[in-house]
């Protein structure tokens, strides 16, 4: 009887190793080795493959990418426009973030249309699945189910059916019966996907992976998976909170930039077709610490409260806290504010927050940012009807920021009076009627318009 072989795989990044190790010698991370015994090697099938021998690129026929659309317009903007025949695209998400209902949803969608969809629930038995298609609306009968986590099974079911997208939930559950590795290993998740997107380019069927996301937040498995498919899409947002922003990581037919926001109810996954005025909806008129900003998410613009407390340390080191901005962005505008501008922010707790649950991560709304703290600290309030615009520098300098145009449309649109924008982006700007937009040329200046005077004059 043959020894059985046997290997140690990293599960964060798939490096291998003969022996044991506590580190990863790739990702350097800890405890994420798992014995995997070694599959013998695949024979080799006779025969001569068909090959198509090199052609210059002119010759080549250009086909338009054929695009269906799902009739939910925050999911297709995040695709690129809608779903592109033959893709492989990969959706995370924590666990209970609503995933399997928006895909659930998405399929119905298509299957309403007319479309042949499979989903492939290998987590939940085909009762638990109707149950919540039935409670989201989302029955068909173009809709197919089909418990099973067999990867050899599963392709069987889709060259018979020949649908037009496929949904395989998820993952990490379904195997491969000739590896001897447990489902949800690297070798598994491996292989099932990169089977999975060769089926879909073969075949021109869409196909979607459902993939767990770890506590450091990306997809479990090896990071190859992500190589692998032509689209990432994370679904975010607090998971005892009413929304959830679909962002794309990844995306071989379209714009990374663009989000789509939804809304979890009892009915499923919403859409939300004015984001804006949600996420101000429930803003105070007149509440030191408070600014509203805008950031431009691919063709969107976005207005959002930014929400700012400072007060005194009661320990010896303050503490700085940030929810939905980047904590050392943070740190870059306490140290601007305190050499520019004179505040004694050293001994001070400052805590930040963006309203609504979205992360915002662009230049353009440093302005607000800081001014939010500035308000907090002088306990002076800004002007409610008042929207910042622009990037803070190290010198204090406030620099110009792209679509300004739009920004101050949107914020038009949405009732507001005044627009707080770098003096460089006045040039050829043209103000809204009833709309105010004001230049500054540093953080000092922005001071004076929003709250009557700097600290330090």
């Amino acid at each position: 009887m043959a020894k059985l072989r046997i290997r140690y795989v990293c599960q964060g990044c798939g490096a291998e190793a003969p022996r044991w190790f506590g580190r990863c010698p790739g990702c350097e991370a800890w405890n994420t080795c798992v014995e995997e015994p070694i599959s013998p090697a695949p024979e080799k099938q006779s025969g001569t493959a068909v090959s198509v021998p090199p052609a210059p690129i002119t010759e080549v026929d250009g086909h338009p990418e054929d695009r269906m659309a799902t009739g939910m317009q925050e999911f297709d903007r995040t695709l690129g426009g809608g779903i592109v025949s033959g893709a492989a695209v990969l959706v995370g998400g924590d666990p209970g973030i609503g995933k399997s209902t928006l895909l659930l949803q998405g399929a119905a969608a298509l299957a309403l249309e007319g479309l042949r969809v499979l989903y492939v629930s290998a987590e939940e038995s085909l009762p638990q699945t109707r149950m919540r298609a039935q409670r989201v609306g989302a029955l068909s009968d173009q809709l197919y189910l089909v418990a099973e986590s067999s990867l050899d099974l599963i392709c069987r079911y889709i060259e018979d059916l020949k649908p037009t997208a496929v949904v395989v939930d998820s993952v990490q559950t379904i195997h491969r019966p000739d590896l001897q590795s447990a489902p949800g290993s690297v070798s598994q998740v491996r292989a099932c996907a990169a089977c999975l997107v060769s089926l879909a380019k073969t075949t021109g069927t869409a196909v979607f992976l459902v993939g767990h996301v770890t506590k450091e937040g990306t997809v479990a498995g090896p990071r190859a998976v992500e190589h692998l498919v032509d689209t990432v899409l994370y679904l975010e947002g607090e998971r005892h909170g009413a929304y959830r922003i679909l962002r794309a990581a990844k995306n071989r037919f379209g714009s990374t930039n663009e989000i789509g926001i939804f809304e979890m109810c009892d009915r499923g996954m919403l859409e939300v077709a004015n984001p804006s005025r949600v996420f101000l909806s429930k803003r105070e008129t007149a509440c030191g610490g408070t600014a509203v900003v805008c950031s431009v998410e691919g063709t969107r613009p976005l207005l959002v409260e930014v929400q700012a407390l400072v007060a005194s340390s009661t320990f010896g080191y303050p503490q700085r806290v940030a929810t939905g901005f980047d904590a050392r962005r943070m740190a870059i505008l306490v140290a601007v504010l305190e050499k520019r501008s004179g505040l004694a922010l050293g001994s001070q707790d400052i805590f930040l927050n963006v309203a609504g649950g979205l992360r915002i991560d662009e230049p353009a709304v440093d302005l607000g940012v800081a001014l939010a703290m500035v308000s907090s600290f002088r306990d002076c309030a800004v002007d409610p009807m008042t929207v910042a615009v622009g990037e803070v520098g190290l010198g204090g300098e406030i620099r110009p920021v792209s679509q300004v145009d739009r920004r101050v449309a949107e914020a038009h649109k949405l009732g507001f009076t005044r627009c707080i924008v770098a003096k460089a982006n006045m040039a050829g700007l043209k103000a809204p009627a009833g709309m105010e937009v004001v230049g500054v040329s540093d953080i000092d200046a922005a001071q004076e318009v929003t709250l009557g005077r700097p600290f330090n004059r």
